[in-house]
């Protein structure tokens, strides 16, 4: 029975929506109930969104959803809907642009009027109070009052909301040669690059993974040095800043200054996923330790914080405890002292502690503002002992912060996001060669099956039980591509033969044959007021882009050559735009060097195929996909490669035409077109 203060919401599964199950507002889920209600009684729909880990949402929520007055008002005037983003990114994803086709900036909390029909009419993110009280008057005014006048925007905005924009972008590369595109898509990124502290030049700065990893293949193309040196200053400088925990591992979303150091602290499993891939090739290039102890400390994190029992990841910790952002990473100079005695002036060096605070309110964030071999020189220590002195400084704090409050946990558990922890732990393994990773991996992708799948089909979340809701073309994409990452790592056509199940049904449900790209939300889910397509890189690469490659590495390695052509399709319609912007095109430039250059077939046969592999990948080779059997396998291009005169064999082919097989790791380097 619903009281007054225990709402709908309550019978929720999503973190989010279960924080406002106490408030006075009259909440509904997204849902027939909701919007049969405002068609009957003929009443504005007001749609909150946002999520756990939001900040300003949870600001709004104490200063106006949580207030007697404001709930009064919103019940009598409003359908009041909440929608966590997480969950439902589909109807994020129309009702942002409905915002930001008003001339208003994005954001979370997101909160969009509709009229009975779902079309917006207005919107914004954070109101204050007092603001809110004029919004609300005065859509109830111009509800009653103008209907005609709202009802004539509202459809404007349904129309725009409903056109397809891909034709406007889609215009081929102005040359055909590959090294002419990535030199002018690298002339392009270049002068937003941050020669100081990394990253691109701007202030908030987000470390934008699939950037770097597009420059990390450009380099190993062009031998461009600039390219490498620039990414590794990115790679580096964010290990030594705030934004990195450097007690306990693990990335927060983004710094809000110029130079890493102070975090919006919350931790998303999808940065952390894409950051597990990065500093694994980065290793693999530099084989710097520092960027294997980011790895492993990130990797811990992940398994004392984020780890369900069962194997799946959940998806963020939130930046506040005890209300305050950041109060749980957060240290004062008297802290310290007292915790670590005579050694505190050495660590006060080593993290730039100051008495005064290095933050706000006397706070100190753990930042390095110097290198290591700087920081050895500077006080005469030396590297070994200094590292074992560091762990004991670190493991003395982590006991006493655990003992804080901890952050919110929003332990809902994302199909998409784990199965890019998957890829990224995959990763992990591939160039360390540590079975951690691996173990790790294979243990989230039997929760995602038992849990989270049905047949052919995926479910968007899970949380003490699998959602309603479907997955969406992000969840399928990168479960497609965590499947050819973990065989490619084990040789097991289990996962290959996956693969290409969710392949086709991705085709099959998702695909419009009028252009070559695929919609967000299945053809036959839901139908909301406009259907969506993914094209733009951000911090997450776009679905698009990421089943692109799929196509095109599956079509390769399971040698289907119309799922290979559909790929070529997408990315030469896209190529202007790939190489003139490349900052929003970053992953899709991935795709486009994949199949202009050509893509190595690298198999593996006899008893040490999985050990040749990892002696393999000791060198970083971003465009070669790896295949293997230690006996018989009945994939196509596996067919008639065995382990000759009983040793090992490696068969390095293009395009299914193979060169001289060998027996050794260095031997098939030479073949490698280069």
């Amino acid at each position: 029975m619903i009281t007054k203060h225990t709402n709908r919401l309550i019978e929720s599964t999503s973190p989010y929506l279960l924080q406002h199950a106490h408030n006075p507002v009259d909440w509904y889920e997204w849902g027939e109930d909701a919007l049969l209600k405002a068609k009957q009684e003929d009443k504005p729909i007001l749609v909150s969104i946002g999520y756990s880990s939001c900040h300003w949402c949870h600001v709004m929520e104490r200063e106006v959803f949580e207030k007697e007055d404001m709930a009064a008002k919103m019940n009598e005037y409003l359908v009041c809907i909440k929608v966590d983003r997480e969950e439902r990114p589909d109807i994020d994803q129309i009702y942002m642009d409905a915002v930001q086709a008003m001339g208003q900036h994005g954001g979370w909390p997101l909160n969009v009027f509709l009229t009975p029909d779902q079309k917006p009419f207005y919107g914004g993110t954070y109101f204050p109070p007092q603001q809110w009280l004029q919004v609300l008057e005065g859509i109830n005014r111009a509800f009653r009052e103008r209907r005609s006048e709202v009802d004539e925007s509202a459809e404007q905005f349904a129309q725009h909301l409903a056109t397809q924009d891909i034709q406007r972008f889609t215009r081929t590369a102005e040359s055909a040669d590959l090294r002419n595109n990535l030199n002018a898509a690298f002339q392009k990124l270049e002068p937003a690059f941050d020669k100081v502290w990394g990253g691109l030049d701007k202030a908030p700065k987000f470390i934008m993974p699939s950037i770097w990893l597009w420059l990390l293949r450009y380099h190993h193309l062009s031998g461009n040095q600039g390219a490498l040196d620039q990414t590794i200053l990115t790679l580096k400088k964010v290990a030594m800043g705030g934004i990195y925990d450097q007690l306990g591992g693990g990335f927060a979303r983004y710094s809000v200054d110029g130079y890493w150091f102070a975090p919006h602290f919350e931790k998303m499993l999808y940065d952390n996923a894409q950051l597990m891939s990065l500093y694994a090739e980065a290793y693999a290039i530099t084989k710097d330790d520092e960027f294997l102890s980011v790895l492993n400390e990130t990797f811990e994190w992940l398994q004392t914080e984020m780890m369900h029992p069962e194997g799946g990841f959940y998806s963020a910790l939130d930046a506040d405890s005890e209300g305050v952002e950041g109060k749980f990473y957060v240290w004062t100079k008297d802290e310290l002292a007292a915790l670590l005695g005579n050694d505190f002036d050495l660590f006060a060096t080593y993290f730039s502690v100051k008495a005064e605070g290095n933050w706000e309110h006397g706070q100190n964030i753990l930042f390095r503002a110097i290198d290591d071999d700087k920081f050895l020189e500077k006080t005469n220590q030396e590297k070994k002992a200094w590292k074992q002195k560091l762990r004991s400084y670190k493991d003395k704090l982590l006991a006493v912060r655990d003992k804080r409050i901890k952050p919110g946990l929003d332990d809902k558990i994302i199909l998409g996001w784990n199965a890019m922890m998957v890829a990224g732990l995959a990763d992990a393994y591939k160039y360390t060669g540590s079975e951690k990773f691996l173990k790790a991996a294979l243990k989230n992708m039997e929760f995602i099956e038992r849990e989270m799948c049905d047949v052919t089909s995926l479910y968007r979340s899970f949380k003490g039980k699998r959602s309603n809701t479907h997955a969406f073309l992000d969840d399928y994409a990168y479960f497609i591509q965590a499947c050819v990452r973990l065989y490619q790592v084990t040789f097991n056509d289990y996962w290959l033969r996956r693969a290409e199940v969710f392949v086709s049904h991705t085709i099959d449900n998702f695909l419009d044959s009028s252009d070559g790209f695929f919609h967000y939300a299945s053809k036959y889910g839901e139908k909301l007021i406009a259907q969506k397509k993914e094209i733009f890189d951000n911090v997450i690469p776009s679905s698009n882009s990421v089943m692109a490659q799929n196509l095109f590495q599956v079509g390769v390695l399971l040698d289907k050559d119309e799922w290979k052509q559909m790929t070529i399709r997408m990315v030469e319609s896209l190529g202007y735009l790939i190489t003139n912007e490349p900052n929003y095109m970053s992953n899709w430039g991935i795709v486009f060097a994949e199949i202009r250059k050509g893509m190595a077939e690298v198999a593996f046969v006899g008893d040490q195929a999985n050990e040749d592999l990892l002696a393999f990948a000791n060198r970083y080779e971003p465009f070669a996909l790896t295949m293997g059997t230690r006996h018989t396998s009945d994939l196509p291009l596996m067919q008639g490669k065995v382990a000759l005169n009983g040793k090992d064999t490696i068969y390095v082919c293009y395009n299914k035409s193979c060169q001289r097989p060998v027996h050794t790791v260095a031997e098939a380097y030479e073949q490698l077109l280069q």
